[in-house]
């Protein structure tokens, strides 16, 4: 298993970013639906738990072969699919990610758990999930949504952080040290852990999803 956490600070607040969660997943998959790939919600449910409180949980099927790279695809049988179980108790959230397929053996020992914190600070909390720091060899990594490289097939002028400015609430465009001046700012602090326990392919694929995850 790898885990790192990840911290990836935003100039909105904790408040206002639920609402742009909302509207990103809902968008998500309504574009994957229509490019063939399906997302499909088998379940979305009100969820009680004795810690976080009221919550949501929902559970989806999402079909996404075509997006895998070669060596992997070259591996993995095109029938398979994704399950993704979330427990949503904002501003904490649970997500859990397996993988299925009826012709492969070894996909059922694929998985991904997110644990996710969102606080308004620009990343300064210290082991925000309680680890034990001696269990786990844990790497911290910051995201900088503006000033981090960004692959040329995924790369917008328009959405380019460094020149984009918003009309309705006048922040931006994002400067060198923006995390640290900004106000408001938050931090989504996430934890991921992704198991593969497949003997030959078990670093190269944990470490393939981190980097193209985050």
């Amino acid at each position: 298993m790898l885990l790192k956490e990840y911290r990836i600070c935003m100039p909105l607040s904790v408040e206002e970013y639920r609402i742009g969660q909302l509207y990103t997943i809902s968008r998500h998959s309504h574009e994957e639906s229509d490019r063939g790939e399906g997302v499909e919600v088998v379940c979305n449910k009100p969820h009680t738990d004795p810690v976080h409180g009221e919550g949501q949980f929902t559970e989806k099927r999402v079909h996404l072969s075509s997006k895998l790279p070669s060596w992997v695809r070259a591996v993995v049988p095109r029938l398979f699919y994704i399950t993704e179980k979330a427990w949503n108790y904002y501003p904490y959230t649970i997500t859990d990610v397996f993988f299925f397929s009826f012709q492969c053996s070894f996909l059922p020992k694929f998985s991904i758990h997110i644990e996710t914190k969102y606080e308004n600070n620009c990343g300064t909390s210290e082991n925000i999930f309680s680890m034990d720091k001696k269990a786990y060899d844990l790497e911290v990594c910051f995201l900088d949504i503006a000033y981090d490289d960004v692959p040329e097939r995924h790369y917008k002028t328009t959405e380019d952080l460094r020149w984009f400015s918003s009309a309705k609430t006048g922040r931006g465009p994002l400067k060198e040290g923006w995390r640290e001046s900004s106000k408001p700012v938050m931090c989504s602090y996430k934890l991921v852990a992704v198991k593969f326990e497949v003997w030959g392919l078990q670093t190269r694929v944990e470490q393939f999803v981190h980097k193209c995850s985050f």
